[in-house]
């Protein structure tokens, strides 16, 4: 009886452990690491209210298994990104790791994402290049070049012959400069002067009256998601909204998530960019409603649909692998998909890994008493130009 009843507990123990591997596959988990606090923290509430109102819409289980949302705070730091996505990965065992408010975060990560083999997915950071650190990166946001080329082609069609740049001084403020620049002149324009910006406290005065002196027909601007409030409020102040000196820039600038604080200076204010609250989409539409019912503080920006896109790539993946998370097997998946977006139709380059979207030319308008980028052109399927013009 003692050899039956030893035999049945070794049999017992070994099946349960046998058991454990397959129990613990049965969750996937997703680690979405973000800025929730310090100045980018706008950045990181976009994204995990928008992945979570993903998952209360399309369920928590994906091809029979159940999906778990990690999310961690960064602080917008580069060393915080690469030491949290190490833990989620070797710690919390995660499946994807994705998010990314700021390209040095993205950058940060790119060697850990190879090296694990686990997808990265971008969900805000638009400097062309991050897609090329790591054969493990899909974006889901877009570039700067995508929305600098199209505002470029705009200015020069509408009698916008001087123009000075202003762009925040890192990667991807080379990229819009750059990308705008480089197309304004191709079309017969003039650059008078091209300012970079510190990213951390800038202090736009100074630069502005430097662009007040030029007098160029236009200022063109790239600043991070969550400054532009900065920048408006000093434009104003050196009465550059009485200058005649026309403001453009990718959509950044007018940053959905705080363009009613802005005030009426904004009105006018052209800019090209993927998104706009305002899309006029049956889809946008009912994401606008939700998320605010989600989240009644906040309104639902470019970063937001980067995040809810991106959880639908993840959610796509596993289907196409049957619940499957093999690193190399979920990124063969991602390339080429296609889908409708709250932004309109999107895809997932199958060489670049980048996205594939429609770029809108926008102006700020006020609508029932707030402030609104109201599209009025549109570019279909807009590949990311810096990588075209290496081909």
């Amino acid at each position: 009886m003692l050899r039956k009843s030893f035999l049945a507990a070794l049999a017992a123990t070994a099946l349960a452990v046998g058991t454990l591997p397959a129990a613990a596959q049965e969750t996937v988990k997703i680690g979405i690491i973000t800025p929730l606090t310090g100045p980018f923290a706008s950045t990181g509430k976009q994204h995990e209210t928008a992945a979570r109102l993903y998952m209360q819409q399309h369920g928590t289980t994906v091809a029979g298994k159940k999906i778990e949302l990690i999310i961690r705070d960064d602080a917008g730091r580069a060393e915080n990104t690469a030491r949290i996505a190490s833990e989620l990965i070797q710690n919390d065992k995660v499946s994807f790791i994705a998010g990314f408010g700021l390209t040095p975060l993205a950058m940060a990560t790119a060697p850990i994402a190879t090296n694990a083999k686990v997808p990265m997915i971008v969900m805000m950071a638009g400097t062309s290049i991050i897609t090329e650190r790591s054969p493990y990166i899909v974006r889901t946001s877009f570039t700067l070049g995508q929305s600098a080329v199209i505002i470029a082609d705009w200015a020069a069609k509408n009698k916008v012959k001087k123009v000075v740049t202003l762009v925040t001084d890192y990667a991807p403020g080379h990229d819009a400069e750059k990308s705008f620049v480089d197309q304004f002149k191709s079309k017969g324009g003039e650059i008078v002067e091209s300012i970079r910006v510190p990213i951390q406290n800038p202090d736009y005065a100074p630069f502005l009256q430097r662009v007040l002196d030029a007098k160029p027909d236009a200022l063109y601007v790239f600043v991070p998601s969550g400054q532009g409030s900065i920048l408006m409020k000093q434009y104003v102040e050196r009465g550059l909204d009485k200058s005649g000196i026309r403001l453009i820039g990718t959509g950044d600038i007018t940053d959905d998530d705080i363009l009613n604080g802005f005030g009426d200076a904004a009105i006018g204010v052209i800019t090209a960019h993927m998104y706009s609250t305002a899309h006029p989409s049956a889809m946008n539409k009912e994401y606008v409603a939700a998320f605010k019912k989600l989240n009644p503080s906040l309104r639902p920006n470019f970063a937001s649909v980067g995040a809810y896109d991106g959880m639908h790539l993840i959610y796509e993946a596993l289907k196409k692998t049957n619940g499957k998370t093999d690193g190399d097997a979920l990124i063969a998946a991602m390339k080429g998909l296609k889908w409708e977006s709250p932004r309109g139709p999107i895809s997932i380059d199958p060489e670049t890994r980048d996205i594939v979207q429609t770029i809108y030319i926008r102006k700020v308008e006020k609508k029932d008493g707030e402030l609104y980028n109201v599209e009025f052109e549109s570019f279909p399927d807009v590949k990311d130009p810096v990588k075209a013009a290496k081909k």
